[in-house]
């Protein structure tokens, strides 16, 4: 690999990376906002504002819906799967799961990104490496469930949470997929804004019948807060996301191993700042090895990353 290559692996994973560590930060946040407002109008509320703040961001107005109008059955398609779909299933889930044990399922992410890789994309194929961190990574699902059940805390309403998050992390994966694939000419801050904007507008629309409206918007600060939160990060890490599915040269596989971080960094802030969630032995156990599975996975993108540094040592 020449250094020109490298660079831009290195480049590639530093975004990756700063978009997993925001999203490392929703689940302590979905779960205040989940204290004050039902799953899917919270959801929908907030990815209605990140589309808008993207837009806002792109600043281009009449492009942006011209861009909309030409391909609007293909940003349809991506709001449905990204938006309504994955991310229904994930506010419904955590309403029903601990945040910390949310952010570990989730985290796994990569794992099933890499099985609907290797179905669907002809040089991304599982490989001895990437399938035994694929069965690492289930061992450390299924501890952490075992310890849910041995410390008395699992019920069957989060055992559907668990299948939930597992069905979000499937569908995460086909829509990096079809992204990846598509060959049309439309911006990738267009397609992140309009299928926010549009997904978060549908999820609003089906909360109504479903869900029980708040009687009124007098919430404290940290529900203002955290949909504030929520709403910067998902602009930006979609926005750099998407960006990085287009990127010729990056395997899904390769991108999606990066969010090894959420697990790490999305079950610590659970556990320093949800009231009544802690580690335990299981907990942590289940943790290291996912983090260890999605280490393995990405070793060589690692050995490129801080060759440099081993270097000097």
């Amino acid at each position: 690999m020449n250094q020109q290559s490298k660079g831009f692996l290195q480049e590639s994973a530093f975004m990756a990376i700063i978009a997993c560590l925001l999203w490392s930060t929703a689940f302590t946040g979905v779960k205040i906002g989940l204290n004050y407002m039902s799953p899917l109008l919270f959801a929908g509320v907030r990815f209605s504002i990140s589309g808008v703040l993207i837009l806002l961001y792109y600043g281009k107005f009449k492009a942006y819906f011209k861009a909309v109008k030409t391909h609007f059955w293909y940003i349809l398609l991506i709001a449905l799967l990204q938006t309504v779909v994955m991310y229904g299933l994930f506010y419904t889930a955590m309403n029903m799961v601990p945040g910390s044990m949310g952010a570990m399922i989730n985290g796994s992410g990569p794992l099933f990104a890499a099985i609907v890789a290797h179905l669907f994309i002809k040089d991304d194929k599982i490989t001895l490496r990437s399938g035994g961190s694929i069965i690492l990574g289930i061992i450390g699902i299924v501890i952490i469930n075992i310890g849910r059940h041995t410390n008395g805390n699992a019920g069957g309403l989060e055992m559907i949470g668990v299948l939930l998050l597992i069905a979000n992390n499937l569908v995460s994966g086909l829509y990096n997929v079809i992204v990846k694939k598509s060959k049309r000419d439309i911006s990738m801050l267009v397609l992140s804004s309009a299928s926010l904007l549009i997904g978060g507008i549908l999820l609003i629309l089906i909360s109504i019948p479903f869900e029980t409206m708040p009687a009124s918007l007098n919430f404290p600060a940290e529900f203002w807060l955290s949909l504030s939160w929520l709403s910067f990060l998902s602009a930006a890490a979609f926005a750099l996301w998407f960006t990085l599915l287009k990127r010729p040269g990056v395997k899904i596989s390769y991108l999606n191993s990066w969010k090894f971080v959420i697990p790490v960094f999305g079950a610590i802030l659970s556990w320093l700042l949800l009231p009544g969630e802690s580690p335990d032995v299981y907990a942590i156990t289940g943790v290291v090895i996912i983090g260890a599975s999605l280490l393995w996975m990405n070793n060589e993108a690692l050995k490129h990353m801080f060759g440099k540094w081993r270097a000097k040592f």
